[in-house]
């Protein structure tokens, strides 16, 4: 089997980056007319910035209002749209479910994509699929693309006014990015471009782990006084470029196939995605019977940037067996990623998992020593 590494054609970071967004375009062929698909926070801070740098570079330009979902309704509105503009280049601005709907829209159409992430909420820019869900926010199945992405442009001012939420959901996602890699590299299992990973794809893996834990809790400082600095680039560029090569070009694993069961269950529809993959990472870490110092090394950071460990925590509160089972039975499903596993998984056995990784939660935070982030660590 081949080896393969995936990546974006040219990535871009840094404060008020949004300012080259149309000489970038212009120096990589990407003309106009473009179609701008965004959501409403990005359409209200940028339109001043788009209006500027797009006419700089003579690139003509629409801009549709993102519905909030990344369901196949919304992708063919926005085709509908993009051909009435006669548009020759798309552009996502927003958050993963913005860019993911853009990008299949792009590929549905041949066209160039340009991935302008105004959170660092997951590691969706740099990648080349689609999440899509249902109209009620189920996932279905993801959905490949010839391509990653021609331009990702990531404009770290935005992202340091943007809700800390959305930071700290970034990180979860990217915290699963090299234990997952490094159960799908373990076992020669195909990553998501079907090849086997590369030493360059499991060393940014490793990479995006230990950023997050060295720069984690200083970006998120940052991100709470709104304000741009080393700890929250190099932290971005985790959350967004390490994590989503990583991912792309070693694997998934039973992490984000948890996340996916969790979206079954009503009660978790009001956290993010990087929310429900980081109780999945924990999941996975008790599903694959890890060493306790990984699991404290886990929960530790978890704890000190805030993301959850518990179910009560990602909405569910005295979960029923019925809801167990159909989260479990998604968790497993033909074709996802618990497959990628070294050994067989049943539901039954995700339903265990689940529950132990809940109950590991909530003994570590009701244990007394949890209270101080030195001791946390030191265990």
């Amino acid at each position: 089997m081949l080896s393969v590494f995936c990546s974006p054609s040219r990535y871009i970071q840094g404060k008020n980056a949004t300012a080259v967004l149309g000489t970038e375009m212009f120096g990589m062929g990407l003309n106009g007319p473009a179609l701008i698909v965004a959501s409403r926070s990005p359409i209200r801070l940028l339109s001043e910035t788009w209006k500027h740098t797009l006419a700089e570079a003579g690139i003509a330009y629409a801009v549709h209002e993102f519905c909030g979902e990344c369901s196949m309704a919304e992708i063919e509105r926005i085709k509908q749209i993009a051909k009435q503009h006669k548009s020759q280049v798309i552009i996502g601005a927003g958050g993963g479910k913005v860019l993911d709907a853009a990008r299949a829209v792009a590929a549905d159409l041949g066209l160039p994509i340009v991935n302008c992430p105004t959170v660092a909420s997951s590691d969706s820019p740099c990648s080349a699929l689609s999440v899509i869900y249902s109209d009620d926010g189920i996932a279905l199945r993801s959905q490949f693309h010839r391509k990653n992405a021609d331009l990702v442009l990531v404009d770290t001012q935005l992202i340091a006014q943007s809700p800390p939420r959305l930071l700290v959901a970034g990180m979860g996602d990217a915290l699963a990015t090299w234990f997952e890699a490094k159960t799908c590299a373990d076992g020669g299992i195909k990553n998501l471009r079907g090849g086997l990973s590369t030493q360059a794809a499991l060393t940014l893996a490793k990479l995006c782990y230990r950023t997050l834990l060295a720069d984690g809790a200083d970006a998120l400082r940052s991100v709470h006084s709104k304000v741009v600095t080393p700890a929250l680039e190099r932290l971005v560029e985790a959350n967004t470029l390490l994590s989503g090569l990583g991912f792309e070009s070693s694997g998934l694993a039973a992490a984000h196939a948890v996340h996916n069961g969790l979206t079954t269950a009503k009660g978790t529809h009001a956290y993010l995605h990087g929310e429900k993959v980081a109780f999945g990472l924990l999941t996975q870490l008790v599903l694959e019977g890890q060493p306790r110092a990984v699991l404290r090394r886990v929960l530790g950071f978890a704890t000190e940037v805030g993301l959850p460990i518990t179910l009560a925590e990602i909405g569910l509160t005295d979960v029923s067996k019925e809801v167990l089972q159909k989260i479990a039975v998604r968790a497993t499903a033909e074709n996802d990623t618990m497959h990628n596993e070294p050994f067989e998984v049943k539901p039954d056995m995700v339903a265990d998992a689940i529950m132990a990784a809940d109950a590991t939660g909530r003994a570590w935070k009701n244990d007394d020593r949890s209270s101080s982030p030195d001791s946390r660590m030191k265990r």
